[in-house]
């Protein structure tokens, strides 16, 4: 693959702020999929994960598609995304990543993948890293003839708009705008971009932990909190972790939950999960090797933040703000947590 802009590319970021920007900017939905660069060279294209992995066989679909719609050599940034009925299904593209064929081929028949383009970094000969935002965006704009399943991403230079796409689109399941400096060229690796998230809050019941992989006997550090919700029918539900932790808080963390102690016998909802050796929601699709294990705490309450409840499941970890002592874990249910209003993925990828 001979290209100006060579595999691998570290992607441009964005740093996270909580309120839209004003000013010369580029707008942009934010999707909730995965990060893809996509090179194409003649007939070889290859799919570039955000941390510089081959995505291609994962996404067998895309192949014809995209060296039908894209030109014959070019670099173009962009999301992989599973449309759904209800909007983007990130449980379902994260399915993907699978080490069987057999499966990769059945998934890509059954959910398949788009490519949402958002960034042009080279076509033919030319470099355009060292462009403006906005002339690459023009670029891209003319790059080829957009259609199924390979789009363009709205964009906007209007924050009015942006702010009805953050507040509009949601149910569809984007995970908020991003802002582009519209005279920023492309930063490998740098956070030059803005990124603007949906937030919430909830009281959640805490009913396990992981240990971090830099635990020790003689340094306990926790790496992660296992939450919970009640359901209608007083059962508990595994919706996802709290994590991110510094390392000063993991520690803090496992003098806090040794304080706990244990839960007494058959007292505690997950004690089956534990005694099968399973977490809550089976092992890590990413890395097979990694150890799942838990340890079971007596349920307490924490408020944590969180984006969006994806079915019955955080979309992405919550974020552990303090213990609630003041609330029963019984008190945690689904009913108090609030869920984005839905809104039509055919609205969102301006179908």
């Amino acid at each position: 693959m001979n290209l100006p802009v060579s595999f691998p590319v570290d992607p441009i970021l964005a740093k996270l702020t909580r309120s839209m920007p004003s000013g010369d900017y580029l707008y942009e939905p934010k999707w909730d999929g995965f990060r893809c660069i996509v090179f194409r060279d003649g007939d070889e294209v290859v799919l570039q994960s955000r941390n510089g992995k081959e995505l291609q066989v994962y996404f067998p679909e895309l192949d014809a598609p995209l060296r039908e719609v894209l030109p014959a050599r070019c670099v173009v940034d962009g999301e992989l995304v599973v449309p759904s009925e209800g909007g983007i299904a990130f449980d379902a593209i994260s399915q993907r990543i699978h080490p069987a064929e057999s499966r990769i081929r059945v998934l890509s028949e059954k959910t398949p993948a788009r490519f949402i383009a958002f960034d042009l970094l080279a076509v033919g000969d030319e470099d355009l890293t060292g462009l403006a935002m906005v002339d690459r965006r023009a670029r891209l704009e003319d790059l080829c003839d957009w259609r199924l399943p390979i789009h363009l991403t709205p964009a906007t230079t209007d924050p009015a708009v942006a702010q009805d796409w953050f507040d509009r689109f949601e149910g569809a399941g984007l995970d908020g705008v991003i802002a582009k400096p519209a005279d920023g060229t492309y930063r490998p690796g740098k956070r030059a971009l803005a990124k603007i998230k949906h937030e919430r809050t909830a009281d959640v019941v805490v009913a396990g932990f992981r240990w971090h992989k830099a635990s020790t006997d003689d340094d306990r550090q926790v790496g992660s909190l296992l939450l919970g919700l009640f359901d209608d029918d007083e059962r508990l539900h595994h919706i996802g972790v709290a994590s991110s932790f510094s390392v000063a808080r993991r520690r803090e963390l496992a003098e806090e939950v040794a304080a706990l102690g244990a839960p007494g016998d058959g007292e505690h909802p997950w004690q089956a999960w534990m005694d099968t050796e399973e977490s809550p929601r089976g092992g890590n699709r990413w890395n097979a090797t990694k150890d799942m294990s838990f340890e079971l705490v007596p349920l307490q309450v924490a408020e944590i933040a969180y984006e969006q409840l994806d079915g019955d499941r955080l979309r992405h970890s919550g974020r552990f703000k303090h213990w609630r002592v003041d609330r029963d874990p019984d008190t945690c249910t689904y009913d108090q947590v609030e869920v984005a209003p839905p809104a039509e993925l055919r609205d969102a990828l301006a179908l």
